[in-house]
């Protein structure tokens, strides 16, 4: 599947907004409130600058995923950056996340981040972990019992790390 990539801006929450919906209401991934509203849920994802949401289209526009980046941390810490990625139900296993991550990844080195750091992976999203694992990130801690998941109770929190400096 061809995916092209174009920065979101406000006039492209109502096209992300079903999937961040559907997704944060899932409760299996994400801990954010999944009453979580339109307005929460805007000023959640549509960062500002200097962080980017970014765009997942296919070739006639339509938007597949979304994602955004930034520094993981302020101040000493704003060498290491941070992503979240979501991606439309109907598309989950056809690429979209892969490249959502890639993209990010060379979004993050463009930015001049050293590493990636993702700091709340349900070890029970397996095939995120598989996939970060796959692109170079290692598990560098884990947080016993920290999400709580509609189904499978409370599974570990893992913290993932890609050094970009390699």
């Amino acid at each position: 599947m061809q995916v092209t990539f174009r920065r979101a801006t406000e006039a492209d929450w109502p096209r992300i907004w079903p999937i961040f919906a559907e997704v944060v209401q899932a409760a299996d991934t994400y801990a954010h409130d999944p009453a979580t509203d339109s307005a929460t849920g805007r000023a959640i994802w549509l960062v500002p600058p200097p962080d980017e949401t970014w765009l997942a289209l296919d070739a006639d526009g339509t938007v597949l995923g979304s994602y955004k980046t930034g520094a993981n941390r302020a101040g000493p810490g704003a060498h290491i950056g941070t992503a979240s990625y979501m991606v439309d139900r109907g598309r989950r296993g056809s690429g979209v996340g892969r490249a959502m991550v890639l993209h990010s990844l060379d979004r993050a080195r463009a930015l001049g981040f050293r590493g990636v750091q993702f700091n709340a992976v349900t070890a029970s999203n397996v095939h995120a972990v598989r996939l970060y694992s796959q692109l170079g990130f290692e598990i560098v801690g884990r947080v016993p019992g920290g999400f709580r998941h509609p189904e499978q109770g409370y599974v570990d929190l893992l913290v993932m790390f890609c050094d970009l400096t390699r």
